[in-house]
């Protein structure tokens, strides 16, 4: 078999039998596990690092919106028995990361590197905003589905009053620990496995570790510019008969924050994008 096939032929097979598996545990509704197939074939086709970064998002935000359903379903109007992603959710936490996955693959192919402007400015780039987009994601589910079951009483990130839980826009210390927690984590795998696909000077090489505090501030970083954005532009009231926080306003609804710009999803991918690009340039600096 050509060698050149071999990796895609991986990446499919691996890809197929994550997204059944996905789709029986309902963390993915049909449309999520095919885009979601899609996706993730792209990533592992190219980077084995790439599709690692996607894996360890999808299966650490999955098992923790398993995590106290019994309390999230009394917060959460919109709450799904195992997350239940759609088609819309996997593009809008993977899309910008699939696109500049693409671009590296027409620079250098499938061929793994490590971060080093003086060989490639534009190579840092790209990896730099594909981490920095999976530890924003990571950093925003962490936090969310971390935080709700906290405790600690949310305050409104924009004036820090006291608001609901399932409020957009509410944030707890748990919670922003969280966030870097699950940036540091996506930093660390993506250096590890680093230190076994590419083949890079000593230097070069001992330099990566700087990746995993840069994801720490990233996945932070996210979390804060999703509250910003969720706080503001998305809207957020609470319902007198359902007894929940809602996004949508209604006679029986009184507005606690927000204008009703942003759905969830928008608010998903502009603050990845905002991330990806902050990510990008720490990173083009830094290494």
């Amino acid at each position: 078999m050509d060698p050149n096939l071999v990796k895609p032929l991986v990446a499919a097979v691996l890809s197929a039998a994550i997204s059944i598996r996905s789709y029986r545990k309902k963390s993915l509704d049909l449309s999520g596990a095919l885009s979601g197939f899609a996706v993730m074939t792209i990533h592992f086709a190219i980077n084995y690092r790439f599709g690692a970064l996607l894996l360890a998002f999808f299966f650490t935000s999955s098992l923790l919106t398993k995590v106290g359903e019994d309390k999230k379903k009394k917060v959460d109007a919109d709450f799904k028995e195992g997350g239940q992603r759609n088609w819309i959710q996997v593009f809008s936490n993977s899309g910008i990361a699939t696109i500049l996955a693409l671009i590296a693959w027409t620079q250098v192919g499938m061929q793994d590197f490590c971060l080093n402007s003086k060989e490639s400015r534009l190579m840092t780039y790209l990896a730099g905003g594909i981490l920095g987009h999976y530890c924003c994601s990571n950093g925003d589910t962490w936090s969310s589905e971390l935080g709700v079951l906290s405790d600690e009483q949310p305050r409104l990130i924009t004036n820090f009053k006291p608001v609901q839980k399932g409020t957009n826009g509410g944030v707890t210390k748990a919670g922003f620990l969280a966030a870097a927690a699950a940036g540091s984590v996506l930093g660390l795998a993506f250096v590890i496995l680093g230190f076994l696909t590419t083949n890079c000077t000593f230097n070069v090489a001992m330099k990566q570790l700087l990746l995993i505090p840069v994801s720490a501030l990233s996945g932070l970083c996210g979390s804060v510019i999703d509250s910003l954005l969720g706080a503001t532009l998305q809207y957020s009231g609470f319902c007198s008969v359902r007894k929940k926080v809602v996004s949508k306003a209604g006679p029986t609804v009184k507005r606690i924050s927000g204008l009703s710009i942003l759905d969830n999803n928008a608010v998903n991918f502009v603050s990845i994008l905002l991330t990806s690009a902050l990510t990008s340039i720490a990173c083009s600096c830094i290494f």
